[in-house]
């Protein structure tokens, strides 16, 4: 996986020397010599990865990590701190910076490509999250207030076949979050089927096989997006890359300093929270684009790809397809005389006993306007009447009550059912539509049924 990396470095030599390693790898690089020169160039060109050198004169690394933090357009880009003089105080400055790993001079060419590989897979999902917030953002949801996404500690799993040193990591992370210890692969796991934000995992536990819980999470439906801090021995080189390969998140060196170990923890659980935000947002950007928002009903465009499908499968030799369209008699007399307010409250109260008169199979549509219609899979047109009926009756058999006032509410209904290979979701509705305004010139407050031959 090939991503587009933006290399920051005020040596030429060095700058030369890595470029020329991560192009003979296929990544696109840009080059920058100091800090202004590559927050400019990431505004413009809005590179996947960022590697950073500290050591810079003027506005050194953790200068330009910060004002990449801090910027909502480029927040979000991973940014990988690259230093000579490799500290517990550098690491955990780094880190307080917004910086995602730190990479020590001479370069360790495998660890390095293994984690671009792992950001690179990082960037792409939010990437593609972010693209589809913006979906929903444009059909008006608002986004999620930023300091909601890092609030307040999170639900950690602590995973370590040593009692002890479980205990121990799991006392360091107690300050700020709540940790839930496990000795025991198989019940952590299970642990991790609950709300998880985290999971901390000894790699290199001698106790039990780490790499195989690493594994399982990343297998499993509810884990696989749980973030997993490794904490590793960083000199089992293969361990180290096995990890990475199978979706650690982040590693941490054994044995752990507290303060490194709460600052990695704090900055996977923000980005959990904002990787949910997302899913969230799109879920319900979804739920927007097939819900009609006054009544809680599907709309016409879900309705119409519904339909679409119940009569391939009716056209192929499966049960008929059914439709039920109806509308609300002498609606505008609603909206003339008591306002539109009024008017949304009596479609609410429709749709309301429309649902109610339905089967749970059955689709209940707002069709636009005051016209409602209900597709009903593998229903004879007999069986159909029966339920149009019966939703006829739900509509007059009681008033409605329509702010401080009573009123009669009736619906007309039109009903049609899939006959041969030939219907398409067009004819369909065409002939329950006709069949509804026969019912209008015929008094309203009832059902009139066409069939295709009618």
């Amino acid at each position: 996986m090939t991503a587009r990396i933006l290399l920051v470095d005020d040596s030429e030599g060095g700058r030369r020397v890595l470029e020329a390693k991560l192009t003979s790898e296929y990544y696109q690089v840009a080059t920058a010599a100091n800090g202004p020169e590559a927050l400019a160039l990431a505004a413009t060109n809005h590179p996947d990865i960022i590697l950073l050198d500290v050591v810079m004169p003027g506005m050194d690394g953790l200068d330009v990590c910060r004002a990449l933090k801090a910027d909502p357009e480029l927040r979000h880009i991973p940014v990988v701190l690259i230093t000579a003089h490799d500290s517990q105080d550098l690491r955990i400055a780094g880190l307080e910076a917004g910086a995602d790993e730190f990479l020590s001079k001479p370069i360790d060419d495998v660890m390095l490509f293994a984690r671009l590989r792992s950001l690179t897979r990082l960037k792409v999902m939010v990437d593609e999250l972010q693209e589809r917030e913006e979906t929903g953002r444009r059909m008006g949801m608002a986004p999620m207030p930023a300091n909601r996404l890092g609030a307040g500690g999170g639900r950690v799993l602590v995973a370590d076949g040593d009692p002890a040193v479980a205990a121990a990591l799991a006392e360091d992370l107690a300050s700020e979050h709540r940790p839930v210890v496990e000795t025991d692969p198989e019940q952590a796991l299970i642990s991790a089927r609950g709300p998880i934000d985290l999971a901390v995992i000894n790699v290199s536990s001698g106790a039990f096989d780490g790499l195989r819980l690493v594994a399982g999470l990343r297998a499993g439906a509810h884990s696989r997006q749980v973030p997993i801090l490794a904490v590793a021995d960083f000199e089992d080189r293969p361990r180290l890359l096995k990890a990475l390969d199978l979706g650690v998140n982040d590693l941490i060196s054994w044995p752990v300093d507290p303060l490194e170990l709460r600052v990695r923890a704090r900055t996977l659980i923000r980005r959990k929270r904002y990787a949910d935000h997302l899913r969230d947002t799109v879920a319900q950007s979804m739920e927007l684009a097939v819900t009609d928002q006054l009544t809680g009903l599907n709309n016409r465009r879900y309705m119409m790809g519904q339909l679409d499908l119940l009569l391939e499968r009716s056209a192929a030799g499966g049960p008929p397809t059914s439709v039920v369209m109806l509308d609300i008699d002498h609606f505008k007399r609603v909206n003339d005389t008591l306002g539109h307010s009024q008017g949304d409250e009596v479609l609410r109260e429709v749709a309301v006993r429309l649902a109610s008169s339905v089967r749970a199979v059955d689709l209940p549509c707002r069709y636009g306007g005051e016209e409602f219609a209900v597709v009903m899979p593998a229903t004879r047109l007999s069986d159909a009447v029966r339920i149009a009926e019966r939703i006829r009756r739900a509509m007059a058999g009681e008033a409605f009550f329509v702010g401080d006032r009573e009123m009669p509410v009736t619906v007309s209904l039109g009903v049609s059912a899939s006959e041969g290979t030939e219907d398409r979701p067009e004819s369909l509705l065409r002939r329950a539509d006709e069949a509804l305004y026969e019912a209008k010139a015929a008094g309203r407050n009832q059902v009139v049924v066409r069939t295709p031959r009618a």
